[in-house]
């Protein structure tokens, strides 16, 4: 009986497959930083401090890659941090020449900064945030890049001030002649519309004794 049970076979499961009921084309989901170059890519850890809390305190926003991007055309460059397995943003902000990075707590491998818009929860934000990295080496290298980039911000936007102030003042000048312009088709106008009046009154001369006539019968009779 034994022997029977062990040279028993099991029957081979049948392979069924089904075909789905809809069909979904692969879609291509962007995350906003194809047309941007990477500068720098390090692992860290990211806190913001919470002025809202009883004591007021650094909390943890997130542990992941901390990137700095540059722009492929306007040149603008930003931070963007996203958490380890769910990539939530946890940092996202331009780098602003106001902006100073300082040693947390005396650590060589820490800083703090200060951001009037950050951008991580979907709204414009004011935060303070710090970061730490592996080693100093990596913190340096972070510093170093943010250093740069804030300088180069800061000739971006004096060249952009410039190029608006210049279109500015095309414009003014574009207005300027705009309004010479009307000006000149204005008296034109004038022009054309005294020699068309001057027209119709000589029109109206030859029935200007009648006129005259009967118009004052009519007040004399409503005087009357």
């Amino acid at each position: 009986m034994a022997d029977e049970k062990d040279h028993e076979t099991v029957p081979e499961s049948p392979e069924v497959h089904f075909e789905p009921i809809v069909k979904l084309s692969l879609v291509e989901t962007k995350t906003m930083e194809e047309d941007e170059d990477v500068l720098l890519n390090l692992r860290a850890k990211l806190f913001r401090y919470d002025n809202e809390a009883e004591p007021k305190e650094w909390k943890e926003r997130g542990t992941g890659d901390c990137r700095i991007l540059k722009h492929k055309k306007s040149g603008y460059v930003r931070i963007l941090m996203r958490r380890d397995k769910t990539l939530k943003i946890c940092a996202n902000h331009y780098i602003y020449p106001t902006m100073e990075l300082k040693p947390n707590c005396g650590s060589d491998r820490a800083w703090v900064w200060s951001t009037t818009a950050d951008y991580a929860d979907e709204e414009s934000k004011e935060e303070v945030l710090a970061i730490r990295f592996a080693n100093a080496e990596n913190a340096q290298k972070f510093k170093t890049i943010f250093d740069e980039s804030a300088v180069e911000m800061e000739k971006l936007l004096k060249t952009s001030k410039v190029i608006e102030n210049g279109e500015a003042d095309a414009e003014k000048k574009d207005e300027e002649k705009v309004k010479e312009d009307q000006n000149t088709s204005d008296s034109q106008e004038t022009k054309n519309d005294e020699a068309e009046l001057t027209s119709q009154l000589k029109d109206l001369k030859v029935q200007e004794a009648g006129e005259t006539q009967a118009a004052a019968t009519e007040e004399d009779g409503h005087k009357e």
